[in-house]
């Protein structure tokens, strides 16, 4: 199975960017479905962003919509969270998630994913 490892995160400010990457290893990226999720300090993690092996299907938490963008690209075996205009509620220890693709499009819980990465701190100044 797959091993994850995010980068990208930081110290920014209200209305930045900022583009989280997921490398993946091994040969058979493309059969896994990929997730976003976060957790605040005290907060359970929640889904951020989902997508299908294909790219083809994507799923957003209402609170991202319009601001957040996932995306894959396959021959880099490598999974995107785009996240633009940023807030401070926003601030959390962002892991990726897979899985393999099952019947499903996409997945958004986390006890749909059996593969996790350590996680990469984003944190929004005011």
């Amino acid at each position: 199975q797959v091993q994850l490892v995010e980068s990208g995160g930081g110290l920014v400010q209200a209305g930045d960017s900022l583009r989280l990457s997921c490398v993946a290893s091994g040969r058979t990226f493309s059969a896994y479905a990929m997730g976003w999720f976060r957790q605040a300090p005290g907060k359970e993690r929640d889904v951020v962003a989902a997508i299908s092996w294909s790219g083809g299907s994507t799923y957003y938490t209402d609170s991202v919509k319009g601001r957040f963008t996932i995306s894959r690209d396959n021959a880099k075996n490598s999974v995107y969270l785009q996240m633009n205009s940023l807030k401070p509620e926003d601030t959390a220890v962002y892991y990726c998630a897979a899985r393999r693709q099952g019947g499903s499009a996409y997945y958004t819980t986390p006890d749909d994913y059996y593969v996790w990465g350590q996680g990469t701190q984003v944190t929004v100044s005011s």
